[in-house]
């Protein structure tokens, strides 16, 4: 059984398993699939949909809004080491081809997403405008692992993939939270994350460190870790999450304030917590402790969010597929030439700039993100479920990347 469930959640099957039960139970019967998703957890509630007055929590709200901040965490949390630590992915010059390349994968699905949308008339342009940034996501997991498959796990443009696809992670998560409030915007509950942040950060991380200056043994920080270990940020983390639900942001980014302020590795050893088996900071012990219940957090996420009719394909579906496997090929291939020729700041050695155009293939990927992005873009309707559609449709990137893999003649390499 483990190394059954080892397989499932390595290759992050039960998103996949919960998005194909959705699609087969929305198709046979939508009426009690719309009723299982919406369905109400607890009336008069302190935290949900706010409408007449009070709040409702639903299931679709709970796993959308506040088990999907897990989810963000950890994604944050990679972003975050990649900037910070002595050896990340995202620091210095060796990161700047990787980072215009992003730039480019996210201006490029946006243009053709657009563009294309301006094409089909006015009508077709207003009601599908508002999902400009689903086209803009790439999935960490699905492209970590069709990259393997492409070029083998030893070479270099798999790292390239990876640092893009933090970097596009990273620009999202902005997005989300500057473009697609929740809500009426209430600013001034912000403060209240941004306290809960300060508060751990002084009281459970700089304080005992201070403390401890010039005391090897490190008694106050090691009482802190092991008496409280992660409770005073769980208790951040909630304060947080609430002060982002009312204040219209996004709950689902609520928990990024925090991440910060959690004790981490001195330097990185690679990508996500397979790569740092051997760290036992508190950061890496959270996100370790994580992994399967995020995992099961996306098998619900696929279930109430994939489940979309086939007779729901229309004109939002083709522009976020156009953005995804147009889009980001042609904006990667066009930054990455521009960062690593014009601008001579190189690409990695053992990396072709014809890679790049494979590379782009990958990221065309955007499957959980873009998923994400469609449930807040679009009100619940048509225009939602075509983009959904869309974005389950993007899979179709795996093959295309295998194709182009086999085109331009990726040799692989093995680590």
């Amino acid at each position: 059984m483990y190394r059954v469930w080892g397989f499932l959640t390595e290759y992050s099957l039960l998103l996949i398993i919960g998005a194909a039960i959705a699609l087969i139970w929305a198709n046979l019967d939508y009426a009690s699939y719309h009723h299982f998703v919406e369905f109400t957890l607890w009336d008069h509630a302190p935290i949900g949909h706010l409408h007449d007055g009070h709040r409702t929590l639903t299931l679709h709200y709970l796993v959308n809004d506040l088990l999907m901040a897990l989810f963000f965490a950890i994604a944050a949390k990679e972003v975050w080491e990649a900037v910070i630590l002595k050896n990340g992915s995202l620091r210095g010059k060796k990161a700047a081809t990787p980072l215009f390349a992003t730039a480019g994968g996210m201006f490029g699905p946006i243009a053709v997403y657009l563009g294309l949308a301006m094409i089909l008339g006015s009508d077709t342009y207003n009601a599908v405008s508002n999902g400009w940034a689903i086209p803009t996501a790439t999935d960490i997991a699905f492209s970590y692992l069709v990259g393997r498959l492409v070029f083998g796990a030893g070479h270099p443009a798999v790292r390239f993939l990876l640092l893009l696809a933090i970097a596009d992670d990273a620009a999202g998560l902005i997005i989300l939270a500057i473009f697609y409030p929740s809500g009426d915007l209430a600013p001034q509950w912000l403060l209240l994350s941004l306290c809960a942040a300060l508060a751990v950060f002084i009281l459970a991380n700089w304080l005992p460190r201070r403390l401890d200056r010039g005391n090897q043994l490190r008694p106050n920080s090691t009482w802190v870790r092991r008496k409280l270990h992660f409770l005073p940020y769980f208790i951040a983390a909630c304060i947080s999450w609430y002060g982002f639900m009312r204040s219209g942001l996004h709950p689902a980014l609520g928990l990024l304030p925090i991440v910060p302020t959690i004790p981490h590795a001195d330097r990185a050893f690679g990508i996500f917590a397979e790569a740092e088996t051997y760290l036992h900071d508190l950061l890496n012990v959270i996100e370790h402790a994580l992994k399967h219940p995020v995992e099961i957090i996306l098998f619900f996420f696929g279930l109430c969010n994939a489940g979309v009719q086939f007779s729901s394909m229309g004109n939002a579906t083709w522009l976020v597929l156009a953005g995804l496997l147009i889009g980001k090929p042609i904006g990667i291939l066009l930054m990455g030439w521009i960062a690593a020729v014009p601008l001579k700041l190189g690409i990695p050695a053992g990396m072709r700039i014809i890679d790049l155009v494979v590379i782009g293939c990958v990221a065309a990927i955007g499957f959980t993100v873009s998923l994400f992005v469609a449930s807040v873009a679009f009100e619940t309707g048509p225009v939602q479920d075509a983009a959904k559609m869309g974005a389950l449709f993007s899979f179709a990137a795996a093959a295309i990347s295998l194709i182009a893999g086999k085109l331009f003649r990726v040799q692989k390499q093995t680590l």
